[in-house]
This record gives C-alpha cells, sequence and structure tokens, in this order.
C-alpha cells in the first residue's frame, strides 16, 4: 500500500520580500546596501551610490577622508561592507549602514589613542557612529584612520 503524503502549507514570511530600489540596489537591514563582493574602488562606489538618504553624502565624505589620510589605501567589498586597508599590511577600517546611523569600523581600534567611543564584543575593534544630525570630529576620524592604517590589520580574506 503506498503512503500517502501531504503536503505542508508555506509559513507566511515575516519579512517582506527584497525589492531593488530605483538604483537597481536591493537594500538590507537598516538601508545597507547588498553590493557583490569586489576588489578595488569600482565595488566601494557602488555601495556609497546606493547608500540611502543623507548617508550617501556621509560615505563620500568618509571614502575621501579616508583616501586623503592613506594615499594609495587598499579598497574592497565584503559582506556588504567596504573595507580599506594597506598593501601588505591588511585591512584597518570598514563601515556599515543601520536605520539610525553609519558605524565606522576600526578592526583594531583598541589600539588607537584617544580610542574611538563605542566598544566592541570582538577584543579588538572600536567603533564610531556617524548619525544624521550629529556632529562628525573629522579631525579626530582622520587622525584615528592614519592610526589605524600604521597597525598590522586584519588580512581576513
Amino acid at each position: 500500500m503506498a503512503e500517502k503524503t501531504t503536503k505542508r502549507p508555506a509559513r507566511p514570511s515575516a519579512r517582506p520580500p527584497l525589492v531593488p530600489n530605483v538604483e537597481g540596489v536591493v537594500l538590507l537591514s537598516g538601508g545597507n546596501p547588498q553590493i557583490a563582493k569586489g576588489d578595488g574602488d569600482g565595488p566601494v562606489q557602488a555601495y556609497i551610490a546606493a547608500m540611502p538618504e543623507w548617508k550617501r553624502d556621509v560615505g563620500r565624505r568618509l571614502d575621501a577622508l579616508i583616501e586623503r589620510a592613506v594615499p594609495g589605501v587598499r579598497k574592497a567589498v565584503r559582506w556588504n561592507t567596504p573595507f580599506y586597508g594597506v598593501e601588505d599590511m591588511g585591512w584597518f577600517l570598514g563601515y556599515h549602514c543601520f536605520a539610525k546611523y553609519i558605524k565606522v569600523t576600526f578592526l583594531y581600534g583598541k589600539q588607537l589613542d584617544p580610542m574611538p567611543p563605542v566598544d566592541s564584543k570582538d577584543p579588538d575593534a572600536r567603533y564610531y557612529h556617524i548619525y544624521q544630525d550629529g556632529i562628525v570630529d573629522e579631525a579626530q576620524l582622520e587622525d584615528w584612520v592614519r592610526q589605524a592604517a600604521r597597525i598590522p590589520g586584519w588580512k581576513g580574506f
């Protein structure tokens, strides 16, 4: 006798489906752009161009500040995050969009003086959050970038 199988009905999804924005880029949770993994300036510029609203201008300013502080900086996108590094030294910084702020991650931020203000579960990392109406201390941020670029960085990819 053949066994009768019944198919379970599909569960309704708690989340709406991901839909590309007008630029054709899917924005993930918090508005973080979903950008394909890639090396060089191109993928980073695609990420910045897809950043929503006020975050796009901040992304442009961050990229320019990092390039000014670290001439010849290496760039890549991994895990929908732009990363910056120094050849043969590793990656020192990344940033990521959240709903209300941009999180700048100094991968070895606990070695910076003074340390960036936000702690991490990672024993080495520290964060700097940039809010829409917040004041950004660009001189301090540039100093942290210069310091971070001199520290042997993350070579995880």
